[in-house]
């Protein structure tokens, strides 16, 4: 008896996914994008893969296999191999590998690259316009190394004195480099770039803009009552400077029309541009919905004309030598990867539609409507007993992939969602009270916020009694400030 249960046991330890099976789990994560780049270099790996459409009648006869009698195959000592296998049919699968989800007024976009310079080439070229000396210049370039993407110096004077010693053997003071910061880097475009805090920032910003009341009173505020402004502690600011409401909001004005980030234009500019491409679209086509793949996910993928031939050879051949069975092993080793990747992407294709398509049919009333207070609670475990998958598969669809909806392109995982009782005791989604919520706040006095206690009842007066924290979570989750913070004069 005991020694039954240890069997038992060792075989579920080794119960494991195949390499296979791994593979087959990364192309379905991967978006459209990534799957592109992914067949690509396996067909830049595996020359048995073809990617060129070729006339289907020159595969699909039914003389292939015919032609060639597998009794007079011989054998290869190092292992049996039947060449009528890769000779069949099966070159050209019966499974439709490509789908016309294109109109003729779709682009075949691509990967756009962002053009042009870095930032920080942007700010050197700059130096040339003023007059230095060997030291200043040397301190100047080593300042437009430390400036960040946003356009700040966030390290302390004397630690660059420390560094510009160390790493430039330039010795120097705190009162040259605050020179040649307020002199150089801070009068360079864009305006406010150098600044080592968003007061400082702000304030050379409003330096350069033209004499007006308005701009002097921005200036005094961020001066002198910079944490009133920040606090949006208006009442204090009135009282303090002496002015009315509309004199307050016309400074206020000024400042708002500032940039907080001037480097924020020039970020990333030698890095790809991030561009979503929706590997599904649902479509409202006489009041059904329609859901096709993009067809990019969907390649025609057929074995090498080149590689039938090199079989066909081999078996014509009368005298088989030992270069050609090891070239036929070769090829067999290429065939037999070629037709798992062509049957994984088989696979791939049909796990997504699977998928989305039980999604879809589970979110319908959203789909037609767009209204995402009917959005209905969804977990991965929902859609993966429908589909009888894993749940892993399911998660792996939803986390990676976009779907194209009459109402924009979403990323998949947004529909799902955990569910709440209501007053009513019926289970509704998150999302909609996250959707009600921030209805509330867009439709909020401005000048008198609700704080989150005034949400929470508010939201129980519209069915949900949610606690305060909950509220408090879900706002953060939406990315709305508290109330003080959301106060406008």
């Amino acid at each position: 008896m005991c020694i039954m249960i240890k069997q038992n046991l060792h075989l579920k330890l080794l119960h494991k996914l195949s390499p296979q099976q791994i593979q087959l789990m990364k192309l379905i994560q991967l978006p459209t994008q990534a799957f592109e780049q992914r067949l690509k270099q396996e067909i830049e790996e595996n020359p048995a893969l073809d990617f060129e459409k070729e006339a289907a009648d020159e595969y699909n006869t039914d003389s292939n296999e015919e032609d060639f009698d597998s009794s007079e195959n011989e054998s290869i000592e190092m292992e049996d191999i039947n060449i009528d296998e890769y000779l069949s049919d099966d070159e050209i699968p019966q499974y439709k590998l490509q789908t016309n989800n294109y109109s003729s007024d779709d682009d075949d976009n691509q990967i756009p690259y962002a053009g042009g310079v870095t930032f920080h080439q942007v700010l050197k070229s700059q130096l040339d316009t003023f007059t230095l000396n060997e030291t200043e210049l040397t301190i100047a370039e080593f300042l437009v190394g430390s400036i960040d993407e946003s356009g700040y110096i966030r390290r302390e004077i004397l630690d660059l004195v420390d560094d510009l010693a160390f790493t430039q053997n330039t010795y120097t003071s705190e009162e040259e480099v605050l020179s040649v910061l307020k002199e150089v880097i801070q009068k360079m475009d864009p305006i406010g770039v150098g600044a080592r805090d968003l007061k400082e920032c702000l304030l050379l910003q409003l330096q350069h803009k033209k004499e007006k009341y308005s701009r002097t009173l921005a200036i005094e505020i961020l001066k002198n009552s910079f944490d009133h402004f920040v606090k949006k502690h208006f009442e204090k600011l009135m009282h303090k400077l002496g002015i009315d409401e509309n004199t307050l909001k016309e400074a206020i004005h000024e400042i708002e029309k500032l940039n907080p980030k001037p480097g924020g234009a020039f970020a990333g500019t030698n890095k790809i541009a991030e561009q979503i491409v929706p590997d599904f679209t649902i479509r409202i086509v006489e009041g059904a919905l329609e859901l096709s793949l993009n067809a990019r996910n969907a390649p025609e993928l057929h074995i090498s004309r080149a590689y039938n031939n090199m079989l066909k050879g081999y078996q014509e051949s009368k005298e088989k030598s030992k270069s050609q069975k090891d070239a036929v092993l070769f090829i067999k080793q290429k065939l037999d990867a070629a037709k798992w990747f062509i049957d994984a992407i088989r696979q791939r294709q049909q796990t997504l539609l699977v998928t989305m398509n039980c999604i879809m049919e589970y979110q319908r009333a959203f789909f037609l409507s767009g209204d995402d207070r009917k959005l209905k609670p969804m977990i991965l475990k929902d859609i993966a007993e429908q589909i009888d998958m894993d749940i892993s598969t399911v998660s792996r669809v939803a986390n990676s992939k976009y779907v194209s909806t009459p109402y924009g392109t979403v990323l998949i995982k947004e529909f799902f969602s955990e569910s709440m009782k209501n007053d009513q005791g019926e289970d509704v989604s998150t999302k909609e009270i996250k959707t009600i919520l921030k209805n509330l706040i867009a439709q909020e006095d401005k000048k008198k916020p609700l704080t989150d206690d005034k949400l929470t009842v508010k939201l129980k007066e519209e069915g949900y009694p949610i606690a305060r924290r909950t509220v408090a979570k879900y706002r953060e989750q939406l990315d709305l400030p508290v109330a003080r913070l959301r106060k406008e004069i």
